[in-house]
């Protein structure tokens, strides 16, 4: 009997302890939890002229959240942040924000907005007062199918202060950032549409022959200045052939952007150094003068070739020196390859038919190049 005795006791007590906690807690304010932040109209209406937004990314570390801040308090208690998103989602909430507040033009130039950054944060800095800092980040580029080209970044953050019982100072200055990210970027468009080569929307060539007002040791191409026996001006070598020259082509690139078209100017060179080119004294005739004259024209023709093929591409503006700089490569492979095939052919000159089907072959190509008269 005392042993039942004991045991009514203990859970008596157990249940008065339970109870006096819940009496503890039932006198403590309990945080609602916070709805999401809804992101109002659009108070920024701006009409670009350089640019539509095309698509936002979001490349935000977290997601899900946008806020961490305090919930409003009616009674004394230390406040505890909590996370809050804005509604729909922060990057839906975003990009419903912005496209209200641009039209969508799709005849300008398309533009992809990253989403760096967008998050708010709150401390307590005295009692009944918070502080809280938005910070809002963006990157944008401009696209080009599946291709990007960064342009610029953005980066705004903004301090605010609020009582602890009010929480409606917070979806403006979010919005406001917004507005400014916006403002700063339709500007930035509009002071450099028309000189930054990445927003360039053409571009246009323009090709002249390279020549020197006074010759010194290099000889660059022309009709009318064919190779003599003075240019010849390095010392035999010890070779089985009778002389040799060592032509080849480059060119200088210039390049301004007026008015959104990038305007390039070549300076086409094909040249021979003097003190590359050697002869042997016994070889000094015109059928070999000839034969390594021809060797000059054949670069010559390649080099008007890639003029050719330049001028009649469409470059495109986010990597035209790359396409440029292929080509070059692949008509440069076709120079060498051309030499060695008219080497091979005329042993050198020494095969007199070949080398005036060469002769032949060599002048029709100048001409229809524009490069001698057909006479």
């Amino acid at each position: 009997m005392p042993y039942f005795f004991f045991i009514i006791k203990f859970k008596a007590a157990i249940a008065y302890a339970v109870f006096s906690t819940l009496l503890l807690v039932s006198n403590q304010p309990v945080p609602v939890p916070l709805t999401p932040i809804v992101l109002h109209q659009p108070t920024l209406f701006l009409t670009p002229k350089e640019f539509f937004i095309a698509e936002i990314v979001d490349e935000r570390p977290e997601k899900s959240t946008v806020a961490w801040v305090f919930p409003p308090v009616k009674t004394k208690q230390k406040p505890a942040l909590q996370k809050v998103d804005l509604q729909g989602g922060g990057l839906n909430a975003i990009q419903n924000y912005m496209r209200q507040s641009m039209p969508r033009d799709k005849k300008l130039r398309p533009v992809l907005i990253r989403l760096k950054e967008c998050k708010i944060t709150e401390t307590q800095t005295a009692p009944g007062r918070i502080e809280g800092k938005v910070a809002f980040s963006l990157s944008f580029d401009l696209k080009a199918g599946e291709e990007q080209t960064y342009l610029t970044d953005y980066r705004i953050d903004t301090k605010y202060t609020r009582p602890d019982n009010q929480l409606n100072i917070v979806e403006p200055v979010l919005r406001e950032s917004i507005n400014s990210a916006l403002k700063y970027f339709n500007n930035w468009m509009n002071s450099q549409a028309e000189h930054n080569p990445k927003l360039a929307r053409e571009v246009k060539v323009l090709f002249k022959d390279y020549s020197e007002k006074q010759e010194g040791d290099t000889i660059y191409y022309a009709a009318n200045r064919p190779l003599k026996w003075d240019d010849f001006q390095e010392k035999p070598r010890n070779s089985k052939y009778g002389g040799a020259v060592f032509p080849s082509f480059g060119f200088e690139e210039q390049q301004e952007i007026t008015n959104g078209v990038i305007k390039l100017q070549f300076s086409l060179k094909v040249y021979v150094p003097k003190s590359a080119c050697w002869v042997k004294d016994n070889s000094r005739d015109d059928y070999t003068l000839n034969h390594e004259q021809r060797h000059f024209d054949i670069v010559e023709i390649v080099a008007k070739r890639f003029e050719q093929k330049i001028r009649s591409t469409k470059l495109p503006v986010n990597n035209f020196d790359g396409l440029i700089n292929f080509e070059f490569y692949e008509f440069f492979r076709e120079m060498n390859r051309l030499q060695e095939q008219y080497d091979t052919e005329t042993q050198h000159g020494i095969n007199s038919g070949q080398q005036a089907q060469w002769n032949r072959r060599i002048d029709q190509d100048l001409v229809a190049l524009g490069v001698k008269n057909n006479s």
